[in-house]
Order: C-alpha cells, then sequence, then structure tokens
C-alpha cells in the first residue's frame, strides 16, 4: 500500500464528513467541495495552510507530531483514528512484511502447522463451552477450540488460503446467513483489514489479501472506501444456529498475545442463565469427541 495516497485518500474522507456546523463555522449555503476545505482545516488546527496541504498529499515526514495532533484535533478523529493516521504518517521501521512466513506455512495450526505454541493451543481447547479462535496478521485463523467450530464453522475442513476473517465473511455465502447483522459484522472485519493495513503498509501479503477481496465482492469495495478504522476490541453478535436454538448471543473480547502484538484471541462469552449459555452447553456437550459439521 502507498502510505502517501493511504494518507491523502484518508484525510480527504475525514474532511469531507464535517459541516461547518459541526465545529461552529458559519453555513452560507452551497459549497463547492463536501465538507470541509483545506482552508477550515488549517485555521481549526492552527497551522498554515501551506502545512496541511503538505500533510494531504502525503508529505507526512516533514510535518511534525504537533501538526499532526492538531489536524487530529480540527478532524474531531477519535481514538482509532487517531491511531491510523499516525501509522500512516510514522510507518513503523521494518513493516515490510517481508520477513513474514508464508500463509500456507503459518495457518494449518491445528493439524501442526507452525507459528502457533501448543501451549496456546491448549488454552483454547481448556475453554470446553467458550468459542474462541486466535487470529494472526491479515486476518489469518492460525487456531481455535471445538465450540468455535460447532457455533462458526469447521476450520479445519476450510482450506488455509481460505480461512481468514475476509474471506470467511465476503466470499463464503455462509456469513451471511450465520450473522443476524451481516452488515455490522462485515464492517468490522474492514475496519479491522484497514486498521492491519495502516500497521504494515508494505506487507504485500496483506495487500494481496486485500486486492483479492476487493476483485471478489463489491460489498468489501463499498465498505472499504468508507475509510472506517477499528474502534472497539469488544462487542456482542448474534448467530443463527438453526433449530432449536434458533439464536445464540454473545459478547466477544479480543485478548492481545503478549508474545506477538500481531495475534489476537477472540473470546466469546454467554451471559450466565440465558438462553445462549444453555444452548451452548448443549451444543458442545453433545458433540464432544466429534468433528463439528458445519
Amino acid at each position: 500500500m502507498d502510505t502517501s495516497d493511504a494518507l491523502r485518500d484518508f484525510l480527504i474522507s475525514r474532511r469531507a464528513r464535517l459541516r461547518p456546523g459541526d465545529v461552529g463555522l458559519p453555513d452560507h449555503g452551497v459549497r463547492r467541495v463536501s465538507g470541509l476545505r483545506r482552508e477550515e482545516i488549517a485555521a481549526l488546527a492552527a497551522v498554515s495552510v501551506e502545512h496541511y496541504i503538505r500533510l494531504e498529499r502525503g508529505q507526512a515526514s516533514r510535518v511534525s507530531d504537533a501538526v499532526l495532533d492538531a489536524v487530529a484535533d480540527a478532524l474531531r478523529l477519535s481514538t482509532g483514528e487517531r491511531r491510523y493516521l499516525r501509522s500512516l504518517a510514522r510507518p513503523a521501521a521494518g513493516a515490510d512484511g517481508a520477513d513474514r512466513a508464508d500463509a500456507t506455512g503459518r495457518n494449518g495450526a491445528v493439524s501442526g502447522g507452525r507459528g502457533v505454541r501448543p501451549s496456546v493451543q491448549r488454552v483454547l481447547d481448556s475453554m470446553t463451552d467458550t468459542p474462541a479462535y486466535l487470529v494472526g496478521r491479515g486476518g489469518a485463523v492460525l487456531a481455535w477450540n471445538r465450540p468455535a467450530a460447532r457455533v462458526f464453522v469447521d476450520f479445519g475442513r476450510v482450506p488455509v488460503a481460505e480461512r481468514t476473517v475476509g474471506r470467511l465473511i465476503f466470499v463464503d455465502p455462509y456469513a451471511r446467513w450465520l450473522y443476524v447483522d451481516w452488515e455490522a459484522k462485515a464492517r468490522e472485519a474492514v475496519s479491522y483489514l484497514r486498521t492491519e493495513t495502516g500497521k504494515r503498509p508494505q506487507d504485500r501479503e496483506l495487500a494481496r489479501e486485500i486486492g483479492d477481496l476487493a476483485a471478489h465482492s463489491a460489498d468489501f469495495r463499498r465498505l472499504w472506501s468508507e475509510q472506517h478504522v477499528l474502534e472497539t476490541t469488544h462487542a456482542t453478535v448474534v448467530l443463527r444456529c438453526g433449530p432449536p436454538h434458533d439464536r445464540l448471543e454473545f459478547s466477544w473480547e479480543a485478548l492481545q498475545m503478549t508474545g506477538d502484538p500481531d495475534e489476537v484471541v477472540l473470546v466469546y462469552t454467554a451471559a450466565p442463565g440465558t438462553p445462549t449459555a444453555s444452548a451452548l452447553r448443549e451444543l458442545c456437550g453433545a458433540h464432544r469427541g466429534g468433528r463439528a459439521p458445519r
């Protein structure tokens, strides 16, 4: 990904969503641009127009951290958007993905592939009534437990190249049935991938994943153009389960792996005493020792 282009597109999109009234400026009716003008953002940030134009052209190396913070304030950026802006303006050294292992070598964790410690798999397996799975760079699903295979999909039967968050959401039609609010889940997945590109703008494998998703899904292209970035590490989700349980409602948390900043464990829990908790015990208990069907 070209960080200059990404920075430009992000700033333009954030500027376009603001209206004069949002920032206390007078609105004189018809405007030739969508949202605020460059000059208005520069004035709100108390920086020169030249400074802001330089930043919007992707020339961030010549812009100070103080200017970045002032522009973020002027654009009313959220915490997640501020992190994304900083990651584009100040790419981490070595974040080019050149030393990343090939996906076919990293992702077959449950069947003995590289990249996942056995102790991590044991932690997942110890959660006998709690769906959980490990996600690595680019949304690759690296490991999972039996409840996750029962509730979401039997990951072991998904080809390694297709076992990514993006492909499972946008390419596999099953996801549109599984997620009651598929649009919200899809936006969440796109936000995650955009945030990932900010961390590693030169990651060739990640760029290939995004390109493939764009080629296969008009919905992905639409949501990608909206420039959303990841804002939360916890939320709720409702899944269709089929009779007799109908729907399952979970709260999920993304737990950072301290040994690898690129990996998170997504853990799905049901409130005690709820129909979902009861259904989950039945689903997981009834299928112990067997492969979870799709």
